[in-house]
Formats: structure tokens, sequence, C-alpha cells
């Protein structure tokens, strides 16, 4: 039975919207600055303009080479985990897999200035190395660092596509390859990989997006001639109506968009199906002892990369002194004790900026998902890519399209400007946040069978208590994921937050973490309050796999009916 058709088409108009005023307005504003002369009319002077000044096309060729070194450099780090663990017998494999994502619960500009210290001119690594062996590896200096601690940060969205790939390949398929003679590399690029090129690619253009466009990482590191940063400097110092920069965020649009349309190019027309999925019942294969000493040096060296940020923002917290040494020449707790004492109105902010943009969005998330899968209202579909476009806009793109559009602003009845609140970052956080908590609720919409609305309709529920009260509980556990995935995401968002930053007191902490490792002296607190996103997000992280986890058995048979059952006894 499908709900009257007005209410959802209210529903649907005041979610669209609630997006044409804070995503594609905004955007459209950015894309419509970078194409107009001042007295309005269409001009590409300011294109021609991008391109003759030296600074910009080393920028473009710089971000250009950053994301696709770390696409590269990721996969020689992804590709292997994936690849032991999953398709042979191998000790440890979940622990590995695990220690493998443990990146993405930790923003990369947290770990920059830590991973200064110990792969720097003077870290760590190279003190040891000139001690010993008398030579030294410049890792950390120019785009190189950027690239190392992009590729150790972001390598987990390729870990996690291709580990889902390699377990779904019907393992007849290896065997067949093998009993023609197939082995070793060969057996690998030529049957495993180009069945696992769907997972591959999404990982691939997922780390080039967040790479292309990554503002916090480059300015941490000093590294001003790429685009995102070239964008932001250019606001912050050239002025909101400065032109070039407006044509920085177009590019950066241009590539993201590229990207998401390309790999669905790429994969367009081609078949990776097995008529079996490998699943619970993979028939792992078996190591020589020679290959598992290989596989074992290979991913402990791939380990200690991997844990290396986390290792160093940890010391960094408690380091007391610690210049020109391998480890830290003093311990203290006080930067922790600085962090609780001036940040915590920062930590208080992150709470109240997430957590409302995390509500909103699972309150929109669950109605787009609903108005998708439950109705037949027309250009619903709309919503959904609507929504899913913001995965592509870049943070700072985001950021420079409110400060363009909503700077005359004022909150209703007041004369206080909409940019001089945290409302500005309720809004940015939860349009960003929004793809996240809608594929949380679409997924959790499809396992609630319409049979369970159906039966509370015939009981004498009206369809929105049949929703209230029977399809949201059911949902409950996806939207919960979602909540918390979209705060945790949300916490460590650095883009935007720069941009839209008027004064410290209204800052989130990761504002805070970055104004700290600005400074040699502020690395300390810095780390410490790196030290406490990253406990939160881990926190949140955790939380949402328990709760899946938890939520999947009770949307089956008699459970949910005796959910469905309870409130009309």
């Amino acid at each position: 039975m499908q709900p009257t058709r007005w209410p959802a088409a209210l529903i649907a108009g005041s979610i669209g919207l609630f997006l044409l005023a804070f995503l594609v307005l905004p955007v459209l504003q950015v894309v419509g600055a970078a194409f107009t002369d001042p007295q309005g009319a269409f001009t590409l002077a300011h294109l021609w303009g991008f391109f003759e000044l030296s600074l910009m096309r080393e920028a473009f060729a710089n971000s250009l080479y950053v994301a696709l070194m770390t696409v590269l450099a990721a996969t020689f780090i992804a590709v292997p985990l994936a690849y032991f663990t999953v398709r042979f017998q191998f000790r440890a494999a979940l622990l590995i897999q695990t220690l493998g994502v443990l990146p993405l619960i930790m923003p990369a500009f947290v770990g920059a200035s830590a991973m200064q210290l110990l792969f720097g001119r003077s870290g760590s690594v190279n003190l040891l190395l000139d001690e010993y062996f008398g030579f030294t590896i410049p890792i950390m200096q120019g785009l190189g660092g950027v690239i190392f601690v992009e590729t150790l940060h972001y390598f987990p969205c390729i870990l996690l596509n291709v580990s889902a790939a390699f377990a779904n390949i019907d393992v007849a398929m290896e065997e067949s390859a093998q009993n023609l003679g197939a082995r070793g590399w060969r057996l690998f690029r030529r049957v495993v990989f180009p069945l696992a090129l769907p997972g591959y690619v999404a990982g691939a253009s997922l780390v080039f997006i967040k790479v292309f466009d990554d503002l916090g990482t480059p300015l941490v590191l000093n590294v001003t001639n790429m685009l995102a940063p070239q964008a932001y400097l250019r606001v912050t110092s050239v002025g909101i109506e400065d032109p070039i920069g407006y044509v920085i965020c177009v590019i950066l649009v241009l590539f993201s968009v590229a990207a998401m349309s390309g790999s669905m190019w790429f994969l367009k027309g081609r078949d990776f199906s097995t008529l079996q999925r490998g699943g619970q019942s993979l028939a792992k294969r078996r190591l020589s002892g020679v290959q598992t000493w290989f596989a074992w040096g290979l991913i402990l060296v791939l380990l200690m990369l991997v844990l290396s940020p986390h290792l160093g923002v940890l010391l960094l917290s408690l380091a007391k002194v610690w210049s020109f040494s391998v480890l830290p020449d003093a311990y203290t707790i006080e930067h922790y004790a600085v962090v609780l004492r001036d940040s915590s109105q920062m930590i208080l902010n992150t709470f109240l900026y997430c957590g409302a943009a995390a509500l909103i969005d699972v309150v929109l998330g669950t109605a787009i998902a609903y108005l998708v899968l439950r109705t037949t209202l027309p250009g619903r579909q709309l919503l959904d890519h609507l929504a899913t476009v913001a995965l592509a806009m870049p943070g700072v793109v985001l950021g420079i399209g409110y400060l363009r559009t909503f700077r005359d602003v004022n909150l209703p009845g007041t004369d206080t400007p909409l940019l001089a609140t945290g409302l500005v970052f309720v809004l940015a956080y939860a349009v960003r946040r929004l793809p996240y908590a809608l594929r949380a609720c679409n997924a959790a919409l499809q396992q609630v069978h319409g049979s369970m609305e159906e039966a509370a309709h015939s009981l004498g529920a009206s369809r929105g208590r049949a929703i209230l009260r029977i399809v949201i509980p059911l949902m409950a556990g996806g939207i919960l994921a979602g909540f918390l995935t979209s705060f945790i995401t949300a916490a460590v968002e650095i883009s935007e937050t720069i941009l839209l930053t008027t004064r410290e007191s209204l800052a989130p902490m990761s504002y805070g973490i970055y104004l700290y490792m600005q400074s040699i002296a502020g690395r300390g607190p810095g780390a410490a309050l790196g030290v406490i996103a990253v406990v939160l997000v881990a926190l949140g992280t955790y939380l949402s796999h328990r709760i899946i986890a938890s939520a999947a058995p009770s949307r089956g048979g008699d459970a949910g009916a005796s959910r469905v059952e309870r409130p009309y006894s």
C-alpha cells in the first residue's frame, strides 16, 4: 500500500529545498564566480588567467601527481595485504586485516607532524640509518612527504574493497587456471586480479578523490604548491572575490566527478561475475615455507609503516623534549592537561556540531530511503542522486561556497550573521556526511519487509504510526550506525572547518589540532588533542560495528514478527 501522494511530495520537496540551499547553491555560486566578469557576463578570462600563472600550472600538476602516486603507492600496500590474508591460509589474518584498517580512524593531517619526527630529515629513522649505514632517505621532503602520509592514511580504502572482491572470487577459476599451467605472478595477473578489478577501481577512485582534494595534510607539512592549499590561500589572502580561487574550486570539482564517473565508465559493459561466491567456503591455498617467510616479512614491514603514524602521535603527545633523537628525551602528561584546560570548548563544540549534523543526516537519510524504496513518487531517485553528489564535493569548495553564498545572510529575526554562528558548521557537516547516513539507512530499510507495515496498517495503525512504531524501530541499528559514521567523520573534518572558523570560541576540535600543529611549541598539545580525536573516532567505529552486528539477527523471522505485534497487542 502506497502512502498518500501529498505528504510524500511535501517531505520530498522540503528535503530538495534543503539540498538546493546548502549543497547545490553554494557549489553553483563557486562555479558561477569562476566564469563571470565583474559585470556578471560570461567569460573564460579567469580560466585563461589560471593557466597563465606558473604557480597555478605547477599546483595543478603537483596535485595530479600526488593523487596518482598515492594511488600507486597505496596499491602496493593494500593489494598484497588483501591477497595474502584472504586467498591463503594465513595465521592472524583477521588481526592483520584489522590493523590494516586502523589508519582510517586517524585523520591524515593529525599524523603529519608526528611523521616528520619519525621519517623527517632529522627523524628517528634517518638518525638510525645515518648512524649505522651512513645514509639517509628524504621521505618527508616536499611532495614526497605528502604522498607518504596520504598513502599510509588512505590505502585502507583499497584494502577494504579489494579484500571483499578477493573473497567473492570463485576458487574454481583459480583451480582451472592452475590446471592449465598458470602459477604465481601469472595466475594473479591474468586471473585473480582481473576478477577483483571492480573492488580495486572503487577503492582507487576514492583514494584519488580524497587525496586530490585534501587541504589539511599539505598545509600541516607546509606544502602549498598544490590546488587545495592554493584555493585556501587565495581566498584568505587575496579575498573572497578572487576569481582564480574559484577556478581552482571548479577544477577540484571536475576531477572529483570525473574520478567517480570514470570508474563507472571503466567497468561498464564488462562481466566480472562467477557462478559461485567465495564467501565462508573459500578454499584457501597453502604457502610453502619460503613463501610463508616472504609473506610474513612483507606484511610486517607494511604493518610497521601503517602503524607508525599512531605511534608517532602517541609519542609526540607524551614527549616533553623530542629533538634530534630517536625517541623523546623526556616524557610528560602536561600536554593533555593543557588541552583539557585550554581546548575544552573546542571539544564541546565538536560534540554539539557533529551530533546535530549526524542527527540531521539520519533524519534526512531515513526519509530519502523511505521515499525511494517505499513510494512511487515521480523523481524520487533524484533525491538519492543529489544527496550522493556530496561525496564528490571537496570540502574546500563547499567551504568557499558557503563563504560566498551566506556572507550577507543573518539568522532569521536577528542581526547575527549565519557565518558567525556554530550553525554554519552543523549545516556544512550535515551536507557532506549525508551520503554516509543515507547508505546506512537505505541498507537498513531494504532489510525491513513491506509486509511488516501492511500488517500494522491492517490492525488499524495509520501510515505515520506504522512508520514510527514499526519501520523506524526495525531500522534502529542501521540508523544508529549511520549516525555514528556521520558523527565520527565530521569530527575530524578540516577543509571546511578552517575556512568557516571566524573565531576560536566557535571552533571544533579539528581546528584546534591544526592551530597547535602550526608551531613547534604547540605540537605536543596538538598531538594530545589528536589522540583524543582518534580515541573518539575509534570508539565510534567500534560501536557502529557492534550495533550493526547486534541488529542483524533482530531483522529476521520471528524476532521481526514479535516486534510488529507488540505495539498493537
